[in-house]
Order: structure tokens, then C-alpha cells, then sequence
């Protein structure tokens, strides 16, 4: 896309309760460009290892996008000691109906939703566009006179952990190496989430797609840089792979001499407003 074809917006950010567990609210962080739309939404999931960070983690890319003319819905979800996986898949899909039902309110329609996830993110993301109306991931009702399912036209995947089993191997792979320090955070992390290796190999997409699990299937952009070490090339090579294979469609955007975050350390970096375009 042409940079100067791009419409600026002004923005209004606010905080939100979307669902609340006992005494506890979730929140969702809300960009909308001042205008009458409707604008595409993207439902954004932060990264974090499945374990830290919070909905204003990606706020240097959520204002952009916004600013652009799209709203965005940066989300809490409940993330360990609260609870491990599918707790926060439930909460996910959950958020996305919940935005479709506040389509107009938000300057949307609802079949404008999409989805963005980064790292961890990346991998509920994709995870949740394909398995929008599993009884497990769906199970909290949203009250609404017409129902509202939690597909999405399409996901966007910044150096997401597409494969959670895949990467936990390659952590324990580099433990005695110079990624040591990472590799132990990634395995701590993995195992507060996932309550084993079964799970991980569940809540998988690239395994999803190798067991020839009916899943649907958006178009993905998928966004990594060439030196990123957490989230090994192979792995992603392997799900988009299979993704072309079952039928889906995957454009791919490799950033040369990058690492993983890029987009999240230095917005303002040429290779990170390349992507918002």
C-alpha cells in the first residue's frame, strides 16, 4: 500500500469492563478513530508467554492502526496463577462476540472483526479464528435477542508461538546454549500455562491441521523478522505449510535482520511502519 493514501484519524482510547470472573473484571482497551465508520475492528491479544503483560502492552501498535481507521479492542484475559489454558481462549472468544454484539456502538459491523496476536498472542489468535464454535472456548454466554458466533474475517500473527509443543522442544534444546536465560523463562512459562505436553499438542494449530481437524480458516498475514531466535523458523514454516495445504491462505512477511518484538520495541522503526501500512 501507498503510505500517502492513508487516511489519519483522530483517536479516543478508553478502558472498559468486558466480562468479570467472581470479583474480578476483565478489561478491554478501546481505539476508535473519531468518525462515523464503519471501520474494520481488530481484536488485539498481547504477548507475554502466555503469562505476562496486559492490554496495554501493544499500544504502539494499537494507536496506529487506530489512526489508520481501524478500532481496536486490545484485551485482558485471564492468564496464570488465575488459570492456564483454555481459560483465556474462553475469554477471547468470548470478547469477540461481545463486540459484535456492540458493533454499532463501536462504529463496526460484525462481519468486519478480525483478530491480531503477538508472540503467545499470536498463537490464541489463530487458535480461536480456528476453532471459533468449540463448545470448550465458547461456553460463556453473551445475552443477545439475534446469537453472534466468534468467527473472524481474518488473523494477523506477529512472530506468534504457532507451535506451543514445537517451541517448548527447541527451549529445552537450547538450556545448556547462549539462549540459556530465555529458554529457562519460555520453559517456566510454558508450564504454568499448559498442564503438559498433551495439551500443548491440543491446543495446537499446526497439529490441528495435521490431524486433519475441521477447522475454519481465514486469511492470515503473518509478520516475523529473520533474526528472531523465540520463535524458531522451522515451526512456522511447518504451519504455513499445512495451512496452504488444507485449503487457507497465508501472506507471509519476512522483516530481513529483525528480531522478535520489532514492531513492539521501536514503533516508530521503518520496518515497524511498514507493517502498520
Amino acid at each position: 500500500m501507498n503510505t500517502a493514501t492513508l487516511t489519519r484519524y483522530e483517536i479516543t482510547v478508553e478502558d472498559v469492563e468486558y466480562l468479570r470472573h467472581g470479583g474480578k473484571p476483565l478489561l478491554a482497551r478501546i481505539y476508535k478513530p473519531r468518525g462515523t465508520g464503519p471501520f474494520p475492528l481488530i481484536v488485539d491479544l498481547h504477548g507475554g508467554a502466555w503469562c505476562n503483560k496486559d492490554r496495554t502492552s501493544d499500544a504502539g501498535t494499537d494507536e496506529p492502526l487506530a489512526k489508520s481507521g481501524v478500532v481496536v479492542v486490545s484485551l485482558d484475559f485471564r492468564m496464570p496463577p488465575d488459570a492456564g489454558y483454555p481459560a483465556s481462549l474462553v475469554d477471547i472468544n468470548y470478547a469477540i462476540r461481545w463486540c459484535k454484539l456492540r458493533a454499532r456502538a463501536l462504529y463496526t459491523r460484525p462481519d468486519r472483526v478480525g483478530i491480531l496476536g503477538v508472540s503467545s498472542g499470536g498463537h490464541q489468535a489463530m487458535l480461536a479464528a480456528m476453532r471459533p464454535n468449540d463448545s470448550r472456548y465458547a461456553a460463556l454466554p453473551v445475552s443477545s435477542v439475534a446469537p453472534v458466533d466468534a468467527t473472524v474475517r481474518a488473523a494477523i500473527l506477529c512472530w506468534p508461538v504457532i507451535d506451543p509443543l514445537g517451541r517448548y522442544q527447541y527451549a529445552r534444546q537450547n538450556q545448556s546454549g547462549p539462549l540459556k536465560k530465555q529458554a529457562d523463562n519460555w520453559i517456566q512459562c510454558h508450564d504454568q500455562y499448559w498442564s503438559d505436553e498433551a495439551a500443548m499438542a491440543e491446543g495446537n494449530p499446526t497439529a490441528a491441521l495435521e490431524r486433519g481437524e475441521k477447522v475454519r480458516m481465514p486469511p492470515v498475514l503473518y509478520i516475523q523478522g529473520t533474526a528472531d531466535v523465540a520463535h524458531p523458523a522451522p515451526n512456522r514454516d511447518r504451519f504455513i505449510a499445512n495451512y496452504r495445504k488444507a485449503g487457507g491462505r497465508v501472506e507471509l512477511h519476512l522483516f530481513e535482520g529483525v528480531g522478535e518484538a520489532f514492531i513492539t520495541n521501536d514503533p516508530a522503526w521503518p520496518a515497524a511502519r511498514s507493517v502498520f501500512d
